[in-house]
């Protein structure tokens, strides 16, 4: 990881459990490196990690450092884990503190190799006393170092640069109530019993008291208690695991709620199934490949940036776990990724810094702001709990229903960046609904007021090419340009005084993704049995999508003078002889004959005199 500092690397270490150990420990220090790795075999990896004096025994053997040829000796050690990297380290005692106090221990040499402040230093600089006859890293800083020892090494032949990755620990264990219990018992000797098949799942059990044990100050002796430990007749039970009746100890930690997340995808194709995951039939359905090439998984996923750790990542884990077992057909778990922006709104802090509630913030007369009194700072970010600056959906389905509050969230900008929460703006998705209700609903009688009449041809045009635009901002997400569509198709409608059949039904339909509980309940008004999900989303009718005429620009040395209303299918000799006729053109002309008349039919004419 660091080959900028070969130059300083004084000895080598191996795990304990390293199989090198055996091979290149000598006669004469096996005994003692049996008893060490004896020794460590007793301790956890958390316990060898410990910031301890360092221990270790030499192995008797040496091994040439490539780029100065001096012959190092090689070590046993526990602070090397087996579980990280290769188990082998080369240490440079220098630039390492672990490597350093083990060096302390056994007075081994520390040569600096990094410019720096006091032994051991870590930071960077740059590098001395690392050259030989054909590389000299004196001089370099760090990045560029390790770039150019490894062009040596590989020229020699002696390494090759690589990349590696390490993932952060997934800490699987929980000592909380809220995730699923693990299927886990423990016999009177303490070992570890996983339950069979039969006897799962592991229902949590009620808990009369989620809040943390408290200790006495001088108690040093006792664990932690997770909040299941309280319910001891859950703990401590009698099972038969085939041996007979024996009393057990069930595992109080909890798994993480990832998981049940990591694969709950999976679940949405069969949730009923009580013997499997889901049914592989289903689950091929709905996740398998549909081709050569093509991995399968679901259609799209739309989360927030934050899942990219936490959710996705350990998802795909689950999932190619769950392929390789032959569980299901798609090696992934989704095909496409949409990232939402964060609802956004002021917080507040008083002079501490603490946050307080933004909804107990007051406005003042001189623009400042102000809390149970007193001046606060104001600043514009997410919501978040710790901000105390969230509007709780409660709040809004109280105030305005619950499909005003979807409308708002969908309208209030482009789904992929960060839109700003503007309460007082609630209220224009609630009269958009309420207008949309006035077109099927008489407000005083509350009779249906829609006719079977046919619709005008303009309301039609209107009516198909809202179908059409809106069909394709949903295919691509575009949910508050979609809203902003059936909003121009709504107030087209209220200003006419017809309520035709085939232009209401097709405008509640194309609400239903927005409003669902407004639109289902206009959907029964309509004299529909059946609910709305069962029916086809409105198709639009192409004769309906061509234009009548379009506005052409007519110019004359780059002014305009005129704008005509032509047919879209107006010829360039058309478009040439109305711009010609026209008063305005022939004032600017001026009688004179034309030089050139440019046509880009059917939008513009640029006459040239």
């Amino acid at each position: 990881t660091r080959p900028d500092t070969l130059f300083g690397a004084s000895y080598m270490v191996l795990s304990p459990e390293h199989p090198l150990v055996d091979v290149l420990t000598t006669p004469e220090q096996a005994d003692a490196v049996a008893a060490y790795r004896a020794q460590a075999a007793g301790k956890s990896d958390v316990e060898r990690q410990e910031n301890r004096e360092k221990t270790g025994v030499f192995t008797g053997a040496h091994a040439t450092n490539p780029v100065n040829g001096e012959a190092i000796p090689v070590h046993v050690a526990d602070y090397v884990l087996m579980g990280y990297g290769t188990g082998a380290i080369m240490a440079v005692p220098a630039h390492d503190e672990r490597d350093w106090e083990f060096a302390q221990v056994f007075s081994l040499p520390t040569p600096r190799v990094i410019d720096g402040g006091d032994l051991p230093w870590t930071g960077g600089g740059a590098l001395v006393n690392s050259a030989n006859d054909e590389v000299s890293l004196d001089g370099l800083e760090v990045d560029d170092a390790k770039q150019r020892i490894i062009g040596w090494l590989e020229s020699k032949g002696l390494g090759t640069g690589t990349t590696t990755y390490r993932l952060r620990d997934w800490l699987f264990s929980r000592q909380r109530y809220w995730g699923e219990p693990f299927p886990i018992v423990y016999d009177e000797a303490g070992h570890a019993i996983a339950l069979p098949d039969s006897m799962l799942p592991v229902d949590l059990p009620e808990v009369p008291d989620y809040s943390p044990r408290t200790f006495d100050a001088d108690d040093t002796t006792s664990e932690p208690e997770p909040p299941l430990s309280r319910v001891q007749d859950w703990v401590n039970v009698e099972l038969d695991l085939g041996d007979g009746p024996k009393k057990y100890r069930r595992e109080t930690n909890t798994m993480p709620n990832w998981a049940g997340s990591s694969w709950y995808e999976i679940r949405y194709a069969d949730p009923d199934n009580d013997q499997a995951i889901a049914d592989p039939i289903n689950e091929k359905y709905w996740l398998g490949p549909r081709g050569a090439g093509d991995p399968g998984g679901t259609d799209l996923y739309v989360g927030g940036v934050e899942h990219a750790v936490l959710h996705l990542l350990y998802a795909r884990f689950w999932h190619k776990v769950l392929f390789d077992l032959g569980k299901v057909s798609s090696s992934e778990p989704f095909r496409k990724l949409f990232n939402q922006g964060y609802i956004q709104a002021y917080a507040y802090t008083d002079e501490r810094g603490a946050y307080v509630p933004a909804a107990e913030v007051v406005e003042e007369p001189d623009g400042t702001w102000s809390y149970d009194g007193k001046p606060v700072n104001r600043e514009y970010g997410k919501m978040g709990k710790s901000l105390k600056n969230v509007v709780t959906p409660d709040e809004m389905y109280e105030a305005y229903g619950a499909d005003t509050f979807r409308v708002y969230e969908m309208s209030m900008g482009p789904l992929d960046v960060s839109r700003p929460w503007e309460t007082r703006a609630v209220v224009g998705s609630q009269r958009f609904l309420q207008r949309v209700w006035r077109l099927v609903v008489d407000e005083d009688s509350g009779a249906t007021v829609v006719t079977n009449d046919s619709a005008a041809d303009d309301l039609r045009r209107a009516l198909h090419r809202t179908i059409d635009a809106v069909r394709v901002e949903m295919d691509g997400m575009r949910f508050n340009t979609a809203i902003a569509k059936l909003i121009e198709l709504t107030n087209h409608v209220t200003k006419t005084e017809a309520r035709p059949r085939e232009v209401i039904e097709p405008l509640v339909l194309m609400l239903a993704p927005f409003a669902p509980h407004v639109a289902e309940e206009l959907w029964g008004r309509l004299g529909h049995d059946a609910s709305l999900t069962h029916h086809a989303f409105p198709t639009a009718d192409p004769t309906f999508l061509v234009q009548e005429s379009v506005t052409c620009v007519v110019q004359v040395l780059g002014k305009v003078r005129a704008r005509l209303e032509v047919s879209p299918t107006a010829s360039d000799d058309e478009l040439t002889a109305l711009a010609l006729a026209e008063p305005n053109v022939q004032r600017a002309i001026e009688g004179k004959e034309p030089k050139r008349i440019i046509v880009r039919a059917p939008k513009l004419v640029n006459i040239v005199v």
